[in-house]
């Protein structure tokens, strides 16, 4: 037996040293896999809350449906630099109280691609759906469809083939498509940049911000206003907005995008040195820079009027997507104005055959959006062209186009017509559509008998086509109140030579209240070519005549205010220290002085003019008052000329000038321009009048003369 000599003579077992290694290295081993074991849990969870989460409601307002059939789309976005792990759809409805739970059904699809069905459940009131939607079929832009069956029932009895006003869906517009996303980091690039600083998860969570100098000038802040209406006009989020504000305010310097503007000597030193003098001698420059997880965009010129250029440049969505660069250098000649596409009173309803499928009442709806500086005039038409199934009930088929909700036309369906019918209607006379309005096209398709069958060969299915047009006459909107604004500070869709009457000195609740002004003018401002410019004093009465002007302040800190007290609606006392009571509102005194007020006044420099006042007797109070001019949602409750904000958002509306027309001769060219056909008639009839008076006063005469020889013959 072989024997391993190396155990005789020794104690039994293991060494204690050898013990001790071994305990050692199990324990490193153990801490080594608890490390990895334990460590993967945080892990996950590091990943889980890295992923970030934006919800996006639902573009449409709340929409009710009626009809067996009801369908409706909405649109929504995904951003390239999302790497979405999760989509969910968040659907709030309601459906009629008296529907069949076990017959109705809704169906959802993204982008014709069905994928969820689900019965509403046996409640009333407002009903919550939550679906995932397959990752797969996400793109940029996805139009969401929801559409379904709404059957009712009285009793045992079925009314499946009976169509009701009672047979509807309200969607809710508090519905919404949730992301969860991991957030891919922007590259060096220009275009990169841009996409994360306009992105709508950006702006909702209060990351993007546009930075000027401490005391910028008054470059500066056209430069700002330029970069920021560029940013309105483009931005999706309808109630949220990039602040401007200046370099050392603590929410700008912790935002992770920055979008710096300034002329080169007011730059800090960190963003100086990125920059050489001798590129910008005769050019501005657009560079990319990051430092400690924040990203920049630095925008400098050695003069205020390249830096204005380069905010031009900015504002062009189309120019910022095609900068593939870290830096854009724009000298004098370089072309930075957008591109516009001319209007000419015609809009195409859909730019695709929308194929509409199944019996009975079925709708479309189309948005169309005017010039904003525009309003609609008598005289327009809608066409809408469709083809349509020949197996249709002919005798009790319609197609009936509404405006706003108001039927306008109808007409009847005809087999002799289906491959190829058009109906156009004429808005009525006076009908007031503002500047976006909604087409809806109602078609009732019932089945002839013939064809009662669930074979789904047979089943009635009509399109609109691409040649359906809203032919829209316009008109320049001419009233000087809140329901034109801000029209009148635009013109072909652009700034119409604004001049902004600023504070001497700018304080950071300034800065809110200057982006709120110009937030509302960008998302109507559809090009960049228009002025604004600013003035820290008041300009001359040249300037202020043919200027649109806008002034903002205390009129203590802007003496254009204060020459301005006796035009205004609501005066300050003596001391400015507050608002004085009037005719439309008592105002005690401690109240006044916490108030803030934007007024539309005819411009005292040029009475063909407006002039807008945004005041308060302290800089809390004008923002207080800008608060109401931000958005649409909030211009749109007022319809006068004065507004009143008070720090708990009691507001008023009040009407103050009896003629509400900027320019009264704009309006008699209105009218002479719509009757002068009929003035042509009245004209042609006057003519004719005197033709035949001429002409009877010579048959008289004639007769006359031939008489009087007659009677002197005779004499003779």
């Amino acid at each position: 037996m072989f024997v391993n000599k190396s155990f005789i003579s020794k104690q039994n077992g293991i060494k204690r040293n050898v013990i001790s290694k071994i305990l050692i290295t199990l324990a490193l081993f153990g801490l080594a896999f608890c490390g990895a074991f334990w460590g993967s849990t945080p892990a996950n969870a590091k990943s889980k809350v890295a992923l970030k989460t934006y919800t996006q409601p639902f573009q449409n307002n709340t929409t009710s449906l009626s009809g067996q059939s009801v369908e409706m789309s909405t649109y929504f976005i995904k951003m390239d630099y999302w790497d979405v792990k999760q989509a969910t759809l968040n659907l709030n409805y309601q459906v009629s109280q008296l529907s069949s739970r076990q017959l109705s059904d809704i169906t959802v699809s993204l982008g014709g691609v069905k994928f969820a069905s689900f019965r509403p459940k046996k409640q009333t009131g407002l009903q919550t759906k939550t679906i995932k939607i397959p990752l797969r079929l996400l793109s940029g832009e996805n139009e969401l469809q929801i559409s379904g069956q709404i059957l009712n029932q009285a009793g045992k009895k079925d009314y499946r083939l009976t169509q009701t006003p009672a047979n509807w869906l309200t969607v809710d517009s508090r519905s919404a498509v949730n992301f969860q996303y991991a957030l891919k980091a922007p590259t060096k690039t220009i275009d990169s940049f841009y996409d994360h600083f306009s992105g709508p998860d950006t702006i909702v969570n209060r990351d993007a911000y546009i930075t000027v100098p401490n005391q910028a000038n008054n470059a500066e802040l056209s430069a700002s206003m330029y970069a920021l209406t560029g940013e309105s006009r483009v931005i999706t989020t309808e109630n949220q907005q990039i602040p401007v504000a200046q370099f050392q305010t603590t929410a700008g310097q912790a935002a992770d995008y920055q979008l710096v503007m300034a002329e080169y000597q007011h730059l800090p030193a960190r963003f100086q040195k990125l920059f050489k003098r001798t590129d910008l001698r005769n050019a501005a420059q657009i560079k990319r820079y990051d430092a400690k997880g924040k990203h920049y965009l630095v925008v400098t010129a050695t003069t205020g009027t390249l830096l204005e250029k380069a905010a031009r440049f900015v504002a062009n969505s189309e120019l910022m997507k095609e900068a593939k660069q870290a830096t854009e250098t724009i000298t004098a000649g370089t072309q930075t104005f957008t591109s516009t596409l001319n209007y000419d009173g015609k809009y195409q309803l859909t730019t695709s055959a929308d194929k509409i499928t199944g019996a009975n009442h079925q709708e479309r709806s189309y948005f169309v959006s005017l010039p904003v500086d525009r309003n609609n005039a008598d005289g327009s038409t809608i066409s809408i062209h469709l083809r349509y199934a020949r197996n249709l009930d002919f005798k009790n088929s319609l197609a009936t186009v509404y405006v706003n909700d108001t039927a306008i036309g109808s007409k009847r369906l005809s087999s002799a017509r289906a491959d190829n019918d058009t109906l156009t209607v004429a808005l009525p006379r006076g009908m007031a559509l503002g500047n976006s309005f909604t087409v809806r096209v109602a078609l009732d398709l019932p089945m002839s008998d013939s064809s009662g069958t669930q074979d789904n060969t047979h089943t009635p299915w009509a399109s609109i086509e691409p040649s359906s047009v809203a032919r829209i006459k316009t008109a320049p909107g001419n009233d000087l109140l809140f329901s034109n604004y801000p029209n009148l500070f635009l013109k072909n869709s652009t700034y119409d030579n604004i001049a902004v009457v600023r504070p001497t000195t700018m304080t950071g609740t300034d800065y809110q209240t200057l982006t709120n002004i110009f937030n509302l003018i960008g998302n109507y401002a559809e090009n960049n070519r228009g002025t604004i410019k600013f003035y820290d004093r008041q300009p001359s009465k040249a300037t202020m005549a043919d200027a649109n002007v806008i002034a903002f302040g205390t009129p203590t800190k802007n003496r254009l205010i204060h020459h301005l007290n006796n035009h205004l609606y609501f005066k300050y006392n003596s001391a400015e220290t507050g608002f004085l009571s009037n005719e439309k509102l008592s105002i005690e005194q401690r109240y006044g002085q916490t108030i803030g007020s934007a007024q539309l006044l005819r411009s005292p420099y040029n009475r063909k003019k407006g002039l807008l006042v945004v005041t308060g007797a302290s800089a809390n109070g004008t923002y207080l008052a800008s608060t109401q001019i931000n958005y649409q949602r909030n211009i749109s409750q007022y319809t006068g000329d004065a507004i009143v904000v008070d720090p708990d958002n009691n507001h008023g509306n009040y009407r103050f000038k009896k003629n509400k027309l900027i320019d009264t001769t704009v309006n008699a060219k209105q009218q002479l321009s719509r009757h002068s056909q009929q003035l042509l008639y009245l004209g042609m009839a006057l003519l004719m009048i005197g033709v035949v008076t001429v002409a009877l006063f010579l048959l008289l005469w004639k007769h006359g003369a031939l008489h009087r020889r007659r009677k002197g013959d005779r004499h003779e």
